[in-house]
């Protein structure tokens, strides 16, 4: 039974590994950081699956861009985009989906805390790319938050409500 479930887990963090690269497609340039609907994919690699196998899920993502697959927003791969602009924003995803899965993971099945979550999976995602992004162009922090965080807001409130609903649905079949 242990080896099952490990194979499903296995299973449900590859195909999040892939859903995050396929939101990569989805990209808006509108600057040095485009939109990208990667987020929705981390909040919920870490809502589904918790910190460890959400971590596993974002480590497969990494490692399959940082050997030069084109899973990276725009297409491309490459251990060279962990030092261009967008850098700081996939390094921070490890994190972000660890600290995501030990908030669900402490207080199961309850909305408020998954919104906590994602907030603090956010947060901790912009923490690391506007610092980034700060030291690599040499922007003041304002001009940084103003090309690399305000304009995303909104869009990752969005991406939050709609991981809301998507968690609710698949976590009888992962959980059960």
């Amino acid at each position: 039974m242990i080896a099952a479930k490990q194979l499903h887990m296995t299973v449900y963090a590859s195909l999040l590994a892939a859903l995050t690269a396929a939101g990569a497609y989805l990209a808006i340039p509108i600057g040095p950081v485009p939109i990208i609907l990667q987020n929705l994919f981390i909040f919920l690699s870490g809502v589904l699956l918790g910190s460890k196998w959400g971590g596993a899920s974002v480590g497969i993502y990494l490692l399959a861009g940082a050997l030069g697959l084109p899973v990276f927003s725009g297409g491309v791969g490459g251990i060279g985009r962990f030092v261009g602009p967008t850098g700081g924003y996939l390094l921070g995803y490890l994190p972000a989906v660890y600290v995501i899965g030990v908030i669900t993971e402490k207080t199961p099945n309850r909305v408020v805390c998954d919104v906590l979550a994602m907030v603090c999976g956010g947060i901790l995602i912009y923490a690391c790319g506007v610092t980034w992004l700060k030291v690599l162009t040499g922007m003041t922090l304002a001009k940084t938050l103003a090309v690399g965080m305000y304009p995303f807001i909104l869009g990752d409130a969005l991406k939050i409500a709609a991981a809301l609903p998507i968690a609710k649905a698949l976590r009888p079949v992962i959980n059960g």
